[in-house]
């Protein structure tokens, strides 16, 4: 079971650590890398174009033509115009050729046992032609995984020798196998003219740069630089191996001072990549080494990543190594170096108090550090008395909005709810615009709600909904205001419409089952109009859903031809490369998946759509979307392990979707196993209990079993709460003693009021998701 931070903040990028640094070192943390792009002339698009560049991949021929979209209701079915080519039909034979291949391969994938090589050797046999190929590459891909270059390219070879369904894949990979097998010449053959052979690959944008690597290993630089520099303006040149890989070649060329501009570039605009550090190690190399600025805007990105000791390291050698700096810089490096040390928890406050004073935002960063250090010592009255003086001389810092939001948080876990409201209504005074404000805004109107001071909470949650119309609160502002309505201003018809507007803007969401709930129990009496912050929420765009894929996409037969030969990292890069994709690629992508028994990757592709499946009724959906959404692997054994033990299959089935997504593998590190993420000490207990012998951890990756301990424990946990289900997901997710000190109190009114108090932001989520998933199950799969 997962453990939550103390509280966990909404993601942002933290504050600036802008600062005294002259030498061009004030450059600011948080502002984007990304740039400008440019203009593209007429030869520079062609050359993109030749090189398979363009936005999206695939060349306008072999685009799925698809019907115009369906104009009625979501999950009316789309026309796909049924124009079969050469190339789709030959796609389509070949996957029909090797769909006996699948599980073999896929068993090869995933052991790459002797065994299964042998297997998989012998269906090539067997094969000829375009079973043969799929099982090639599928040899292929496997010796690439266990580092076997030379076997891996002949098994490419191979490939390309006996089918031409996935030659691009072939030759690609052959390429690259050859490239580690030291054998350059090979890869040249291969990759001689691929984009005008393979207009279509995912890797035509990619393989001017094996090339390169190519003319590189054998000794020509020029040969590189002839390949690249056509490219430089194109998508494909602003990729950080594209921009490594012609500063190389400059460098071996013998032109320090082009090599030199694109190291720079790619360390201060690229600076996560790997390629950053091997450009900073390549400027050494040549004597041109960085320039503090240089260094410090690096070093910036790197803590704006959350990469504290990578960014502390860097802070540490600007300050050791670079001559000529000012006291004002080195004392601001010292700061920064002293931040990057506070978030790895390795910092004191006698390290805080020794630093050095300054006269810029330094300074309020210094205060900072020492706000959060009273909050570690749990030393309220020096908080405070830090922050006051931050609003008196930093009222404009960003290290003070920081200081504000940690401070409610803090107040937040405390149950001080004066001192909560105080720092994040000030925070919203002062920072209207942070990314913390909506967030902000609504603690404050939820601690003024739980102090019972409900005409401020009433103002509050309206201006929420007007001010923040787009943000997750939304739900729960509506749902909170529409309770004021009803419960103490006994406006039934106000509270009707505020629960209406939230069931149908947020038709599955958590609150929008309880604002169900509400109007049954008011029904529909005393109608009003509308109050005018509803006109603030707005209906979701329907989405034009549709069960029917483009079968004739030469894409999505190639991505599930490359399932039947187990290479399945590309399955997603080749559907996203049809133009059309965005319209069923979830979809599509999911199907694959599920087609092998990959549950858990299906469901990480339908989330990841970024559909609103939620925001929909269920009958505006088609119900494949919902099969992929909530899946039932080991649906048998789940039932029957609930109803054994007396508690809900649907409450099991959506526990289990949250806490592995049906990974029945997965380890997490918490040290939690399994499809009910069980930790092994609760494990061994319930396997006690059961009456399991010679129990050990890894019993506890066995479905059947982790199912039978997983539905044991949840019972009891269920009786230690008294079998309310709020309670016990609370504690299943932060434990059992965080959920008896909230409970402690006694003086909420109802079971959503806790939760909603709940003030883990992990904890709160994982319970409200998962009894709005339960009625997602309970809906689509009615037990009989």
């Amino acid at each position: 079971m997962k453990q939550p931070d103390n509280l966990s903040a909404r993601p942002r990028m933290v504050c600036a650590l802008a600062g005294a640094l002259t030498l061009a070192l004030a450059l600011p943390l948080y502002t984007s890398s990304a740039q400008t792009p440019k203009k593209k002339t007429a030869n520079t698009t062609q050359s993109a174009k030749k090189a398979g560049t363009s936005a999206k991949s695939g060349s306008k021929s072999s685009k799925s033509k698809s019907a115009s979209k369906s104009t009625g209701k979501t999950g009316k079915r789309r026309k796909y115009a049924s124009k079969p080519t050469a190339q789709s039909i030959r796609l389509s034979s070949a996957f029909v050729a090797s769909a006996n291949l699948r599980p073999m391969a896929q068993q090869l994938a995933a052991t790459r046992s002797a065994a299964a090589y042998a297997g998989v050797q012998n269906y090539a046999a067997a094969h000829p032609g375009e079973g043969a190929a799929a099982a090639y590459l599928a040899l292929g891909h496997a010796y690439a995984q266990d580092h076997r270059p030379s076997d891996a390219a002949a098994m490419f070879r191979r490939a390309g020798a006996a089918g031409k369904a996935l030659d691009d894949y072939a030759d690609y990979l052959g390429a690259q196998a050859s490239l580690q097998a030291n054998r350059p010449a090979d890869a040249y053959t291969l990759l001689d003219h691929f984009a005008d052979r393979h207009p279509d690959s995912i890797f035509a944008a990619t393989a001017p740069i094996l090339l390169a690597n190519a003319y590189l290993q054998s000794g020509d630089p020029q040969g590189a630089i002839r390949t690249l520099k056509p490219l430089a303006d194109a998508p494909v040149g602003t990729k950080a191996d594209f921009r490594y890989v012609l500063g190389h070649a400059y460098q071996l060329s013998g032109n320090a001072a082009a090599a030199s501009e694109i190291y720079r570039k790619l360390y201060s605009q690229l600076p996560l990549s790997s390629e950053a550090q091997q450009s900073r190690s390549q400027l050494q190399a040549m004597g041109q080494p960085l320039t503090a600025g240089e260094r410090k805007s690096h070093a910036d990105q790197l803590f704006n990543a959350k990469r504290y000791t990578e960014a502390g390291d860097e802070y540490h050698e600007i300050a050791k190594n670079s001559s000529g700096l000012s006291t004002a810089d080195l004392n601001a490096l010292k700061i920064y170096e002293a931040v990057c040390d506070l978030k790895l928890k390795h910092l004191s406050r006698r390290d805080v108090e020794h630093l050095p004073d300054t006269g810029d935002d330094t300074a309020a960063l210094k205060f900072y550090m020492l706000a959060e250090i009273s909050r570690t010592e749990n030393d309220a009255s020096g908080h405070d008395a830090i922050i006051n003086d931050m609003v008196k001389r930093f009222p404009s810092s960003r290290w003070l909005e920081e200081a504000l939001y940690s401070g409610g948080n803090m107040y937040l876990l405390k149950h001080n709810s004066q001192q909560a409201i105080f720092h994040y209504t000030t925070l919203v005074t002062l920072f209207p615009r942070s990314t913390y404000a909506p967030s902000a805004h609504w603690r404050a109107a939820w601690m003024n709600y739980r102090l019972r001071n409900y005409s401020e909470a009433a103002r509050l949650m309206d201006e929420q909904i007007e001010r923040y119309g787009g943000g997750i609160e939304i739900p729960s502002a509506l749902y909170w205001r529409g309770r004021i309505y009803e419960d103490e201003e006994h406006n039934f018809g106000q509270a009707a419409n505020y629960y209406r507007a939230l069931s149908a803007t947020f038709t599955n969401y958590y609150y929008a089952i309880l604002a169900r709930q509400r109007l049954a129990v008011i029904g529909n009496k005393d109608k009003v109009d509308p109050a005018p912050v509803l006109a603030s929420v707005h209906p979701t765009d329907i989405p034009d859903l549709s069960p029917e894929l483009p079968e004739d996409d030469i894409h999505l037969i190639k991505a599930r031809l490359l399932a039947n030969a187990s290479l399945n990292e590309f399955i997603g890069p080749e559907i996203a490369a049809s133009p059309d994709s965005p319209e069923w690629g979830a979809l599509a992508q999911a199907q694959i998946y599920v087609s092998f028994g990959e549950f858990t990757r299906a469901l990480q592709s339908m989330k990841h759509s970024g559909l609103p499946y939620f925001a929909l009724p269920i009958d505006q959906v088609p119900n494949i979307y919902w099969q992929l959404l909530f899946p039932k692997p080991y649906w048998a054994d789940l039932v029957t392990d609930s109803q054994r033990n007396g508690v809900d299959p649907y409450l099991v089935a959506s526990l289990v979707r949250q806490e592995s997504e049906f990974n029945a593998g997965v380890v997490s590190h918490a040290n939690a196993y399994g499809l009910m993420q069980l930790i092994p000490s609760t494990g061994k207990a319930a396997a006690k209990k059961s009456g399991i012998k010679h129990f050990t951890t890894n019993d506890l990756l066995n479905p059947a079993i982790n199912l039978q301990l997983g539905t044991l424990n949840l019972k009891q946990v269920l009786d230690r709460f008294g079998g309310q289900a709020e309670y016990a997901l609370a504690a299943y997710n932060a434990g059992d003693v965080p959920i008896r000190q909230w409970l402690s109190s006694n003086d909420y009114k109802d079971i959503p009021e806790f939760v909603e108090s709940i003030p883990y932001t992990e904890t709160r989520e994982y319970v409200q998701a998962i009894l709005r998933n339960r009625e997602m199950y309970r809906a689509l799969y009615p037990i009989r």
